[in-house]
């Protein structure tokens, strides 16, 4: 009897203890399938899922002739997990037996492959030995990662990452800008990076136990965005002959910096913006710093006589003189305060014509004509052809020039504004008020960039093509008529003249004033500015020197303007001119 009632009790408790157990694994179950299944999936998948970045490449940077000047290349990251990191056995190929494979055979392999020091390689794969990612190389070519790939290595793994690069170096390489480690650094690649700059996307693979991607697994979460394709107007054939003639001359000159502007007349469409020195974007490090962008929209200076021409313009549009206007030209002019102004050369009064007064650019003869239209009226004149303000191109670290208040203007300044001096402007402002010049006096929104054209064909930020009328017609084709005589009559008519054309020009040497403002020092800017063929203008042309050391007058940049105004003729095929000079009397 007690035998059986011990039975049933031992029996009794083992059912309790069954359940006991069964329910200790159902509380368990439903705290790992239901409780906390959200986060132990997410546990299991972060060990088996890998984010990666999927890049857009940039978009290509073209000259006006789809010539390359920047574009993306086929590059890739080589990456490893730390964690999967060992030895391993490499599989057979035909002919050859399997090999084990040391994780410092591994090491050295890769070392060889990447051309990747074997300390940077171990400090790649050590130093966060739980991680599930790290970079081995970045950026190594197609051939690099095929060699990588051919080791075999199962915790090894690559990623595309397309790289910038410069076909043609230098050309333009002022403009076009250039790509850092923190992205665009400078020139279009950051002005215009809503252009061609590219979104990254982000996808998701899972991978197995022994680190090979689950094949089928990747899930794209973020499509990545290519680039659009940004087209210049500067011909890069020619942007690289005008690079090379300023620099060689700026080189014989000793100068600190040259830049040349090449513009079209009829629609301010810049051809070349040159500059020395000028950047290689494929090799940032091996220029200065103060070479890194463009001179030509950054740097103002005092242009010297080449404004007369615009003074002329504004004069002959105000009525108030013509080309043959009579002026008595001292060689000093006293300002009756203890001031005066002087020409560059000693010499007794001169009975000079308007177009005399250009063509052997008199400052008193300039100052006399000046008088006839009032100061707020001319410096009017002088914002109406683009200065004090930036260009339509808005390039990057581009400055506007100062042209100061009439209130400021002391006796001196009153006249020294208008041949030059007094006042600042870039080589990009100076070319964009010669356009206008020689395109009947309307100044058309300086241009640099044609188009951007989408992956879908849309083409945007196409440049605008409204003028502004800054003197009339007659005005501006009176004062091309003028700068003619420059060149048919003037001092540098022998270095200037090219056979077979009409050439109209204006030289300028700008005195440059100290920078703790005491006053003028011997150093010169010296500047030739001009338009071909002068009979109906296509293309206006801004030479410029800073502070050469062995020769300081304009005479010193005929050669350069010149050379670049063949290469003009020759590249844009002008025709030759098929009427004579027509030379106007420069005295009385």
């Amino acid at each position: 009897m007690n035998d059986v009632r011990s039975t049933k009790r031992r029996l009794a408790i083992t059912v309790i203890a069954m359940f006991a157990v069964v329910a200790i694994f159902v509380i368990r179950l439903v705290d790992i399938q239901v409780v906390r299944a959200e986060g132990l999936n997410e546990e299991s998948m972060s060990k088996r899922s890998i984010s990666e970045t999927t890049y857009g490449p940039r978009g290509d940077i073209l000259d006006t002739n789809g010539t390359v000047l920047a574009d993306s290349v086929d590059r890739f990251d080589i990456t490893a997990s730390p964690q999967l990191v060992d030895e391993f056995t490499r599989k057979a190929v035909t002919g050859e037996p399997a090999v084990d494979v040391t994780v410092a055979d591994a090491i050295s392999e890769l070392s060889v492959a990447t051309g990747t020091s074997v300390a940077d390689v171990t400090t790649a794969l050590t130093a966060e030995p739980t991680s599930n990612f790290t970079y081995v190389a970045r950026s190594v070519t197609l051939e690099t990662l095929n060699a990588v790939q051919a080791l075999k290595i199962p915790w090894v793994y690559s990623q595309y990452h397309p790289s910038r690069t410069y076909p043609n170096g230098s050309v333009a390489g002022n403009l076009v800008g250039f790509i850092g480690t923190d992205g665009p650094q400078n020139g279009l690649e950051v002005t215009a990076n809503d252009c061609v700059g590219s979104t990254d996307g982000s996808s998701v693979y899972e991978r197995g136990a022994d680190g090979i991607r689950i094949p089928g697994s990747t899930v794209t979460t973020q499509e990545a965005k290519v680039g659009g394709t940004l087209k210049l107007t500067i011909d890069s054939d020619f942007q690289w002959y005008v690079q090379q003639t300023i620099a060689q001359r700026a080189e014989e000159l000793g100068a600190d910096w040259a830049t040349a502007v090449v513009t079209r007349v009829s629609d301010g469409h810049l051809m070349a913006v040159a500059d020395y020195p000028s950047v290689d974007p494929n090799n940032v490090d091996g220029s200065a710093t103060t070479a890194l962008g463009s001179l030509a929209f950054s740097t103002p200076f005092e242009p010297g006589s080449t404004m007369k021409a615009l003074t002329m313009a504004s004069l002959i549009d105000a009525g108030r003189i013509t080309p043959l206007e009579r002026v008595t030209a001292p060689g000093r002019r006293d300002l009756g305060d203890g001031q005066s102004i002087k020409d560059s050369w000693a010499h007794a009064d001169i009975n000079y014509t308007a177009a005399g007064v250009l063509t052997n650019s008199s400052n008193t003869g300039t100052s006399l004509l000046a008088d006839k239209l009032g100061k707020d009226a001319r410096r009017d004149y002088m914002i109406k052809f683009g200065l004090n303000s930036l260009t339509d191109v808005g390039f990057q670290g581009e400055s506007s020039g100062f042209v100061p208040e009439t209130s400021k203007w002391d006796s001196v300044t009153n006249y020294a504004v208008q041949f030059g001096q007094g006042m600042t402007a870039t080589s990009a402002q100076m070319a964009s008020a010669y356009q206008a010049i020689g395109n009947g006096g309307v100044r058309m929104p300086l241009t640099l960039v044609e188009g951007c054209e989408w992956p879908d064909g849309t083409v945007t930020d196409l440049p605008s093509t409204e003028g502004v009328q800054v003197v009339s017609k007659s005005a501006a084709d009176q004062t091309v008529a003028m700068m003619e005589n420059v060149v048919s009559q003037g001092a540098l008519s022998a270095d200037l003249t090219i056979p077979g054309y009409r050439v109209a020009a204006k030289t300028g040497t700008a005195e440059v004033a100290a920078e703790n403002g005491g006053g003028y020092t011997s150093d010169r800017i010296i500047s030739i500015a001009g338009l071909v063929p002068a009979e109906n203008p296509e293309y206006s042309i801004v030479v410029t020197f800073g502070k050469p050391d062995t020769k300081k007058t304009s005479a010193a940049v005929s050669s350069s303007f010149k050379k670049i105004t063949t290469q003009v003729i020759k590249t844009f095929r002008i025709e030759p001119s098929s009427t004579p000079t027509v030379k106007m009397p420069l005295t009385w």
